[in-house]
C-alpha cells in the first residue's frame, strides 16, 4: 500500500529540485520545446437559468493588495489578517473580486452594476472583454441599474474616451444615493477624509454629465419586470439589493451587503472601511442573511468568488456561504 505523508511529499520535492540543479535539461524532451505560458485566464462568464430568465454572471476581475490598517474598523488588524489567512489569501494581503450580473428577462437585457471600468489596473475592468467573449453586444443592453455609486460599480458605464459604454441603455441610480453623493454639503463634510473625498469627486466625474438622463429609482418598486429594488442601506445611504423572480424561481442580488464573505459573512458584525454607516450596515447584514437563510434563497454577491453565487446558512451568530456547483448545461 502506498504511504503518503508530509515527509514523503517534501522528500520528493527536494529530490526533483536536486535533479534539476544537477541537470537543468532533465525531463525536457529534445524533440519538443516547452509550451509558452498563457499568462492570463479564460474569459469569466457563467450562465444559469432562473425560471424563464437567463442569468449571466461576469467577472470584472479581482484585486489583491496589502490589507490596509483600517480595513476592518472595529477589530484589531491581526484578527482580520488571521481570518484572511484562514481563507488562504496571501499572507498580509486581501483579495476582493468584482462580479456584475446580466439578466435576460426575455424582453429586456438588464445589467446590474457596470464594474471598475478602464484605466484602474490591468486585473480589473474586464467586463467589456468578457461580455464580448460571451457574445453580448453592449449596444443590446436595455437597462443599466447601479446598486450604489462606489467606483467599482459605476466606472464601467463610461469607456476610456468618456463615451457611454452602453449607449442604448437607460441608466438607473438609487434616489437616496444620488441625493447623498451629489450634495455639495456632504462633499464639503468629507473634505478631510481622502477616501470619501475621492468618492464624491468620482461620482461627479462619471455621472455628472448624465444628471438629466439618469432615472432615479425608489425601493420597493420594480426597476424592470421581475426585478425589485430592496432597501439594504448602510454600506451607502442608498445601497440597494434586488429580488429577481421568474415564476417560482427567485434570486437575491445582494450587491455589497457584505464585502468579501470570508471576512464579513463569517463575521457579520465587523465593519469594513467602505461602509458609510457601519452600524446600519451591520444591522442590514443580519436582517438580509436571516431572511435569505430562512428561505434558502440563491444569492449573487458582487464580491463573492466567481461565479459569485451561492446559498447562505446560519452558523451560530455567524453565517457561512455554500457556493453553487458549476453546471455545464442550462
Amino acid at each position: 500500500m502506498m504511504d503518503i505523508s508530509r515527509r514523503t511529499l517534501l522528500t520528493g520535492t527536494a529530490a526533483a529540485a536536486a535533479t534539476v540543479a544537477l541537470d537543468p535539461l532533465a525531463g525536457i524532451s529534445a524533440a519538443h520545446a516547452a509550451t509558452p505560458a498563457a499568462g492570463k485566464q479564460a474569459p469569466g462568464f457563467y450562465r444559469a437559468k432562473l425560471g424563464d430568465y437567463e442569468i449571466t454572471q461576469f467577472a470584472d476581475g479581482a484585486r489583491t493588495f496589502p490589507m490596509p490598517d483600517p480595513f476592518v474598523k472595529n477589530v484589531p488588524k491581526a484578527e482580520a489578517l488571521a481570518a484572511a489567512e484562514a481563507a488562504y489569501m496571501p499572507k498580509g494581503m486581501v483579495t476582493v473580486p468584482f462580479n456584475p450580473i446580466l439578466i435576460n428577462t426575455g424582453s429586456k437585457l438588464v445589467l446590474i452594476d457596470a464594474g471598475y471600468g478602464p484605466g484602474i489596473a490591468p486585473q480589473v475592468g474586464l467586463l467589456p472583454v468578457h461580455m464580448a467573449a460571451a457574445g453580448v453586444d453592449p449596444n443590446s443592453v436595455d437597462i443599466v441599474v447601479l446598486s450604489h455609486l462606489h467606483p467599482d460599480h459605476i466606472n464601467g458605464v463610461k469607456t476610456a474616451d468618456g463615451k457611454l459604454a452602453f449607449p442604448n441603455a437607460e441608466h438607473m441610480v438609487p434616489a437616496p444615493d444620488w441625493a447623498f453623493w451629489m450634495s455639495e454639503e456632504n462633499a464639503g463634510k468629507a473634505a478631510d477624509n481622502a477616501m470619501m473625498k475621492g468618492y464624491f469627486a468620482n461620482v461627479r466625474k462619471i455621472l455628472g454629465d448624465m444628471a438629466s438622463k439618469v432615472t432615479k429609482y425608489e425601493w420597493g418598486k420594480e426597476v424592470a419586470s421581475g426585478i425589485t429594488a430592496l432597501d439594504t442601506s448602510g454600506h451607502t445611504p442608498g445601497h440597494t439589493s434586488f429580488a429577481v423572480a421568474s415564476g417560482s424561481a427567485k434570486m437575491l442580488v445582494q450587491s455589497d451587503v457584505t464585502n468579501i464573505p470570508e471576512l464579513f459573512l463569517r463575521h457579520p458584525d465587523w465593519h469594513v472601511m467602505f461602509d458609510v454607516d457601519p452600524a446600519k450596515a451591520q444591522q442590514t447584514r443580519h436582517k438580509f442573511y436571516d431572511m435569505a437563510a430562512a428561505d434558502k434563497t440563491l444569492i449573487a454577491g458582487f464580491h463573492f468568488s466567481f461565479p459569485s453565487q451561492g446559498y447562505v446558512e446560519k452558523d451560530g451568530a455567524s453565517y457561512r456561504l455554500v457556493p453553487i456547483r458549476w453546471n455545464p448545461v442550462l
